[in-house]
């Protein structure tokens, strides 16, 4: 879904529920011809997908979105201006569930925080 949308330059743990990922997005991505042509932004939607995918690369588990309990997208990331983002991540694995904590900061700016609670797919 999110190919070539953005890559994944860095990911360290921090220790054993705690992660820190530094991305950087692709402005050219056919995504932002129309969201928004002149003044791309990114879609919130697309940055709780990468947050997903990350979860996935960290588990190693395929996870199905089951609840969102906390989402505040409290900046617009235009990825022309702020194609580096870090993102933050406290993962705990209860059962078949993983609920994640995220913050994504561009510099010094919160651009969202979210809690998600995935399924495990089996």
């Amino acid at each position: 879904m999110l190919k070539d949308f953005y890559r994944l330059d860095s990911l360290e743990q921090q220790d054993a529920e705690h992660y820190l990922c530094r991305i950087t997005l692709n402005a050219e991505h056919s995504i932002f011809e129309g969201h928004f042509p002149d003044n791309p932004i990114t879609p919130g939607v697309c940055m709780m997908q990468i947050i997903k995918n990350i979860t996935e690369e960290i588990t190693g588990k395929s996870l199905f979105l089951a609840k969102t309990v906390n989402v505040k997208f409290m900046a617009l990331i235009n990825p022309k201006i702020n194609p580096e983002l870090q993102i933050s991540l406290h993962i705990i694995s209860e059962g078949d569930e993983v609920i994640v904590k995220s913050i994504t900061n561009m510099g010094d700016t919160v651009a969202l925080k979210l809690t998600n609670t995935y399924k495990i797919v089996i």
